[in-house]
């Protein structure tokens, strides 16, 4: 089990400095755009994309939001889906499979999130640990719920994308193992599940992101 999970580890060294975090980087050297006289058809998509999203966190964050909140979520969520999608390629480290980059991406905006809400809404705050409509008689037990449900909000966002991201990294590398020993047929059968995997691999990276995203939208709508 310690082999199998050693192709996540990022602590290899290459040249004695750790290189598998520079995949997260990579995107500041080849994103830029500034370059083109036209738009090209990669900015034209990423622009719609962008505009779809800014609609979606505007609707769901309601009239009371910043003017500009929607570009922190939308920056988030790229920033996960570009680290997903460079983990789909062979022999490149997945930083986003690790507790150390999606705790580091959920904990700090949660923690300010609460920072904000106890501040300046106070009263709105405390009224938000009683769902409307609960019995007088269950009101101490759903404010523990809804404590405990608030604690572990950031955990269970970093835990759900990286799980995630693993997950399937951990299937397609279990089922590599088996090539080299099977026969023709189950080979050309592993082959055509792999592809089939890889495709998932690829919807998951997106979904993931935009899940990340939307959750952390709905937490910052609450508090304001």
């Amino acid at each position: 089990m310690t082999n199998l999970f050693s192709v996540f580890d990022p602590t290899s060294s290459v040249l004695s400095s750790q290189m598998n975090w520079i995949s997260t980087m990579v995107g500041v050297m080849i994103i830029p755009s500034m370059i083109w006289i036209l738009p090209s058809r990669m900015t034209v998509l990423w622009n719609l994309i962008t505009q779809t999203l800014h609609k979606e966190f505007k609707m769901l964050m309601g009239p009371n939001m910043f003017p500009g909140s929607t570009l922190m979520f939308i920056t988030l969520f790229s920033l996960i889906m570009f680290n997903n999608s460079m983990g789909l390629i062979p022999y490149v480290f997945t930083s986003s499979s690790h507790l150390a980059m999606t705790l580091a991406l959920s904990l700090p905006m949660w923690l300010a999130f609460m920072m904000f809400g106890w501040v300046n809404h106070t009263k709105h705050m405390f009224a938000h640990l009683v769902p409307q409509g609960t019995p007088p008689a269950l009101m101490p037990f759903m404010v523990c719920i809804e404590t405990i449900s608030n604690i572990i909000r950031p955990g269970t966002l970093a835990v759900r994308l990286a799980a995630n991201m693993i997950a399937g990294h951990l299937l397609l590398t279990l089922l590599g193992n088996q090539g080299p020993g099977s026969s023709s047929t189950v080979l050309i059968l592993l082959v055509f599940t792999q592809i089939m995997l890889l495709v998932l691999e690829c919807a998951v990276a997106v979904i993931q992101s935009y899940v990340f995203a939307i959750l952390s939208t709905l937490y910052s709508s609450e508090v304001i």
